[in-house]
């Protein structure tokens, strides 16, 4: 990949038509960017890469590769993704007027200030239109962006930090973590889950802080209590896999061992998420 994609997080990311209606369609949080293989793009967003099949999706590459006549690594196709979180799509007869200074010619991403000019405006008028949905045409279990209370400034004036869904948060946690086990080190990718430390499906969020790139076999153990992380960042491993199963040596060595935490520091297990897995999972 020759170019990336660079903006603050969660600042709004707006979708312009092209010709002939050249209106802002509505808008979405930027996460991040990620270089991405083209089977873990497929795994984690499937349709969403604008395919309706993984072979589709690569034949669609590689026709880009051919046309552009990329010159660097010919290996397996790669994919650089712009990842968003919460978007939003105006009805046809609530576009937004396009910014009057854009480019005709633009093919690619331009940054506007949103405190000053056209890009004042366009956000108030996006901010304007999603408020009008929110009231009138909603259903009630509608997810919106929480309502901004501040003057439109470069980058979102909102009270929450936009949610991440759980695509982006396995991109965001395999990134946070350099695409290596936390526990191993190992850099397969294909062996490599991304693992919420509080589950999901009992309040925990798709949030950094609450995730750990693991290898799959050290998932599935911490999942079902028979591992666990310490305050100090160090694995244990219950005394259960070996009374349960008569084995463990595989993983008993690892007991102690400290964790590869992320280079950010904001990245790093949560005390609190850490806490609930000891209390709720771990079989001690």
């Amino acid at each position: 990949m020759t170019r990336r994609f660079n903006a603050p997080e969660f600042s709004p990311f707006l979708f312009k038509l092209r010709a002939p209606h050249h209106a802002i369609c509505g808008y979405a949080f930027f996460a991040r960017y990620s270089v991405l293989p083209d089977w873990f793009a497929w795994e984690t967003f499937a349709e969403a890469n604008g395919t309706a099949t993984s072979k589709e999706l690569r034949a669609r590459i590689v026709a880009i590769r051919e046309r552009i006549r990329f010159q660097g690594d010919v290996g397996a196709p790669e994919i650089g993704c712009v990842l968003l979180v919460q978007p939003v799509f105006f009805p046809p007869d609530a576009w937004v007027a396009p910014l009057s200074d854009w480019p005709v010619r633009a093919q690619s991403y331009i940054g506007y200030d949103l405190a000053a000019g056209e890009g004042r405006r366009v956000w108030a008028d996006c901010l304007a239109r999603t408020e009008e949905m929110r009231r009138t045409t909603a259903p009630r279990d509608a997810v919106f962006p929480p309502s901004p209370s501040i003057t439109p400034r470069y980058g979102p004036a909102i009270e929450v930090r936009p949610r991440l869904g759980q695509g982006t948060f396995r991109v965001a946690v395999t990134d946070a973590y350099g695409r290596a086990c936390a526990v191993t080190r190992e850099h397969s990718l294909p062996a490599l889950e991304a693992v919420h430390i509080q589950a999901y499906a009992e309040e925990g969020p798709h949030a950094v802080a609450n995730g750990l790139l693991l290898r799959a076999d050290f998932h599935r153990l911490f999942d079902q209590g028979y591992l666990t992380v310490s305050p100090d960042h160090r694995l244990e491993v219950s005394r259960r896999l070996r009374a349960d199963f008569a084995n463990g040596h595989s993983y008993y060595p690892f007991h102690g061992k400290d964790l590869s935490l992320p280079a950010t520091r904001s990245d790093w297990p949560d005390q609190t998420f850490l806490a609930w897995h000891r209390e709720k999972r771990y079989l001690g």
